[in-house]
């Protein structure tokens, strides 16, 4: 069992950062993709950033250069660091982690509860 709690939203102005740190509890083996996603009203979740167990990252075209994922694996932690915020990043960010099973293969899937981000004046 993976429980995921997500930190650091909130409300801030156009031009200012924000981060967002997902703290994982339980055992995990082993990754597919850990990372972060977002849901807004009337839309389908979308990955913002995730890391994927080989190393590679990927993203959607909106973030780059603007926002950088990271993680802490003593500490089962991963994080999204959010500079220059725009209005349209306005949503409702989860964590989200892909877990590998006693096989090798991808296993369960967890999702925080969700942690809300607003940028606007």
């Amino acid at each position: 069992q993976v429980q995921l709690v997500e930190s650091g939203g909130g409300s801030v102005q156009p031009g200012e950062s924000l981060r967002l740190t997902c703290a994982a509890s339980g055992s995990i083996f082993s990754v597919w993709t850990m990372g972060w996603y977002r849901q807004a009203p009337g839309k389908e979740r979308e990955v913002v950033e995730r890391i994927h167990g080989v190393g590679s990252t990927d993203y959607v075209d909106s973030v780059k250069g603007r926002f950088t994922i990271s993680k802490n694996n003593a500490k089962n932690t991963w994080y999204l660091q959010m500079k220059n915020g725009k209005q349209e990043d306005t949503d409702v960010y989860y964590c989200n982690v892909a877990v590998g099973d006693i096989s090798g293969n991808q296993g369960e899937v967890y999702w925080g509860r969700g942690t809300p981000v607003t940028v606007a004046s």
